[in-house]
């Protein structure tokens, strides 16, 4: 199935796209999620899930700081802090729900990934599922796709 990334989009009132993800929204800072919103949901989306990932992490598949799904098309935004009345997935922390960005200092600029996923299908996936679990149970329902990068730097 193809993607089309046009019309779906996910911005956050914290940061704009490659901008510095304020410390509040770090390790360093509360280490709470940023509020996030989204427009442009595809015909058909029965369902939408969202993971945070730093690919420059210095780890063989980068590190994933969050991943949420289950959420219905009716929902447009996550406050800050929100995303637990969702399903939480595991992140490389080995833990459910939100962890920060905190790169190693002195590593350079890393780029935090908000990817959000519109999916043709409600899917009833059980709880607890890392981030290569989750793009495997929905790689093929994945109709549209979207992300804002946040940047951060110790």
């Amino acid at each position: 199935m193809a993607l089309n990334i046009k019309d779906l989009r996910i911005v956050s009132s914290a940061f704009t796209p490659l901008e510095r993800i304020p410390k509040r929204y770090t390790s360093d800072g509360e280490n709470i999620s940023p509020p996030l919103e989204w427009s442009g949901l595809p015909s058909g989306t029965q369902q939408l899930a969202l993971i945070c990932h730093d690919p420059d992490a210095p780890l063989p598949q980068g590190f994933t700081h969050w991943i949420i799904y289950g959420i219905p098309p009716t929902v447009s935004q996550l406050a800050e802090a929100g995303g637990s009345k969702f399903t939480e997935g595991i992140n490389s922390s080995d833990k459910p729900g939100y962890t920060g960005p905190a790169p190693p200092p002195g590593h350079g600029i890393h780029h935090y990934y908000f990817w959000l996923y519109a999916l043709d299908k409600e899917l009833d996936l059980k709880p607890s599922l890392n981030r290569e679990q989750l793009l495997n149970a929905i790689a093929d329902h994945i109709i549209e796709q979207a992300r804002v990068v946040g940047i951060y730097e110790r």
